[in-house]
């Protein structure tokens, strides 16, 4: 019996490592596979705002010009809600990090955190994969209003507190955020109406239901139409299609808000097909059709690689403290 003893405690040592050491390569070799072999299927990519919408007009464009690249379909799946952090944490929490599940990240997703309680974690949730673009952002109101420039609505705002009132596409995204933040510079107090995207927004507007909106320019063949008046752009620059508009910058603010977004798929994705979907992608935002697309809706282009990205993510979750701390927004 000790005899017995002795040869399964000498044997147990050695076959153990050599079976683990096995199935480690078997699994090397099985995932070297699947990648090589990704994708295999359609790829679904999740547009956290409504469809009609620009950034679903985006996405779907940039959908169509991927597929080229990838040799499989890729769906659009619009599930908006939670200023645009539904999406991603639907995805977060549920998808297989395969490859075949990915989502648009709008900036909100680093400031949600600190405003109220998320199902995700923006650093440890999430495989960042490339940057893709930034939104023009503005501010308009209907043709028919009293108000010519920009002073002219914030003299307005400032004689007649809590009667402006101003729609964005949600709470704690880049427009309500900025608006806020000019409402503090200039001490007056106009009132936050979200909704879930800019078509329910701009019908809001153009019902007199709201004063002004604060959102991406889904609005601006209604600018070009003579429906709606652009009072200021917000990027660093005038926009082209409206060069006459000033920007926030030059009207003395100093901020530039133009929320740029990427791509990202669960956590523990392979690098090897992180590294294909970047590809595809990196092409993909040079395909003219997608580049019409978004010049259309007067989104700019914003690469980043994934190491990039996923630099710039870090970074932006801990500047998003300060932001909100300063706007008092925390809860």
């Amino acid at each position: 019996m000790e005899e017995q003893c002795y040869k399964e405690a000498t044997i147990r040592p050695i076959i153990h490592p050599v079976l683990r050491a096995a199935a480690c390569a078997l699994s090397l070799i099985c995932g070297a596979a699947y990648a090589q072999n990704f994708p295999e299927r359609p790829v679904t990519l999740i547009c956290p705002w409504p469809a009609g919408g620009g950034t679903d007009v985006a996405m779907r464009a940039l959908g169509e010009a991927v597929a080229k690249h990838l040799g499989q379909r890729v769906v659009i799946e619009n599930k908006p809600g939670a200023s645009g952090t539904l999406g991603p944490g639907v995805m977060a929490s549920s998808a297989r990090p395969d490859g075949y599940t990915l989502s648009q990240i709008p900036i909100g997703v680093f400031r949600m955190p600190y405003i109220q309680k998320v199902n995700y974690d923006p650093i440890a949730d999430f495989t960042y994969i490339i940057g893709i673009t930034g939104y023009t952002f503005g501010v308009v109101v209907r043709a028919d209003s009293p108000w010519k420039t920009w002073q002219e609505f914030i003299a307005y705002a400032k004689d007649n507190p809590g009667k402006v009132s101003y729609s964005t596409p949600g709470t704690g995204t880049s427009l309500h955020i900025t608006m806020e933040a000019i409402a503090v510079r200039e001490g007056l107090q106009w009132l936050h109406v979200p909704f879930k995207g800019n078509a329910d927004a701009t019908v809001a507007l153009l019902g007199g239901h709201v004063t002004a909106s604060a959102d991406s320019t889904g609005w601006g063949e209604l600018i070009d139409a003579g429906k709606l008046r652009m009072l200021t752009s917000w990027g660093a620059e005038r926009t082209k299609r409206w060069p006459t508009v000033p920007t926030l910058k030059e009207l003395g603010y100093g901020i530039v808000s133009n929320s740029p977004y990427g791509l990202a798929g669960p956590k523990g994705m392979d690098p090897k097909i992180v590294k294909i979907l970047h590809d595809a992608f990196r092409k993909a935002i040079d395909d003219p059709s997608y580049i019409k697309t978004i010049e259309r809706l007067d989104q700019e282009r914003w690469y980043l690689s994934t190491e990039e990205y996923t630099k710039y993510a870090r970074e932006t979750f801990m500047a998003e403290k300060a932001t909100m701390e300063r706007l008092g927004l925390k809860p």
